[in-house]
């Protein structure tokens, strides 16, 4: 059953409720993400005295899924529009993704675990047989001026923290740092008057808007934001379900546990026992979640295992529970059912097993 439902962006409440939707740009065939005039992604904001870049016109399709028990979920498949483009059109075969800004707790642990420990998971041909063929995310290092394994980010396009973050100052918000220096930002040459617009390059020794001093204090801070303990771990009913996400095979991609490097510069993450439930690796989620945007060696049906532990406190945290790369998802149910590709016999298996058994995956997923 499909039912449209045209949602005007500026009026959509769940990009209202949603922090840093943001609409980044790819191209398929030359595997880009650069559109000529309007760079790597969109903006619908700006600052005074200059015109944002687009507006996003969001429509949804309604699709109903049987669920065993006599049970029915309701999906939403989004149609995504940059509509009142600033620019002139987008080029020719340039693709939309819709990123919502990933949770940041546990950062400078997931950064701590060995590199050997994430490749060790890598099965690219599916060499075992069990479906799954994840693979690293090799991007190069703008930082350190060399090939790194990427972690962070939905296609784990960012090596480190520190990289990940200077390059959120640049291309959502237009900050240059020592690492990505240019004063205009995401701004391409076609973009006269943002390149020319005043900006605030001399406020450090290294001539940008936030120096090392500063970017060092982002990174500490990003790093060392704790991760929730978990709740109810003796509940029956998450218990059951806790069964159940071994059983149908979830371990396979969300890897329950490592031990992190020992850092002699880092003792709030050295040596510790983490409990993530990511192989941070790239895994093929089938074409209901392709974005079609390739970035590093992630293809549009690539991304990457999301870290599972503290979404039970999403609503708690961030006042909603929208989930996926976009979005798209309003419950953890809605999520799991969106799996497809490598995932697609552990969706079957939620879709088919009891309701009861349904209800308590989802309660120990809340548990986490």
């Amino acid at each position: 059953m499909f039912l449209r439902v045209s949602v005007p962006a500026t009026g959509n409440p769940d990009i209202a409720e949603l922090e840093a939707f943001l609409l980044s740009l790819g191209d398929e065939t030359t595997r880009t993400a650069l559109d000529p005039v309007y760079g790597g992604q969109l903006q619908d904001f700006a600052v005074q005295g200059h015109e944002a870049e687009y507006r996003l016109d969001i429509t949804y399709d309604e699709i109903a899924v049987a669920l065993s028990g006599g049970e029915t979920a309701m999906l939403r498949h989004p149609t995504y529009t940059a509509a009142d483009l600033g620019y002139g059109p987008l080029a020719e075969g340039a693709m939309l993704s819709p990123r919502v800004a990933p949770q940041m707790i546990g950062l400078g642990l997931l950064e701590a675990i060995p590199a050997a420990d994430i490749l060790a998971q890598e099965d690219p041909d599916d060499a075992d047989g069990d479906g799954i063929s994840g693979r690293a995310q090799i991007v190069w290092s703008f930082e350190h001026d060399r090939v790194m394994l990427g972690r962070f980010g939905l296609k784990a396009g960012a090596p480190t923290i520190r990289e990940q973050s200077a390059s959120a100052f640049a291309g959502d918000i237009g900050i240059s740092s020592p690492i990505f220096d240019a004063p205009w930002g995401d701004c391409s040459q076609a973009q006269t008057d943002c390149r020319t617009a005043p900006d605030g390059s001399s406020g450090t020794p290294e001539m940008t808007e936030i120096g090392t001093e500063g970017l060092d204090l982002v990174t500490f801070y990003s790093r060392n934001l704790a991760v929730p303990e978990r709740r109810d771990v003796e509940d029956p009913q998450v218990l059951r379900g806790k069964e159940v996400f071994y059983d149908i095979g979830c371990t396979a991609c969300h890897t329950p546990k490592y031990v992190t490097d020992r850092l002699e510069d880092q003792p709030e993450q050295s040596f510790q026992l983490i409990w993530p439930y990511t192989d941070l690796l790239l895994h093929d989620m089938g074409r209901g979640l392709a974005d079609n945007r390739p970035e590093g060696r992630a293809s549009g049906q690539e991304w990457r295992t999301p870290p599972l532990w503290g979404i039970g406190l999403t609503e708690t945290v961030s006042g909603h529970t929208y989930f996926l790369h976009d979005g798209r998802a309003r419950s953890l149910l809605e999520a799991l059912l969106w799996h497809g590709g490598e995932a697609q016999a552990q969706r079957d298996a939620v879709v088919e097993m009891p309701a009861t058994d349904r209800a308590a995956l989802i309660r120990y997923l809340e548990s986490l």
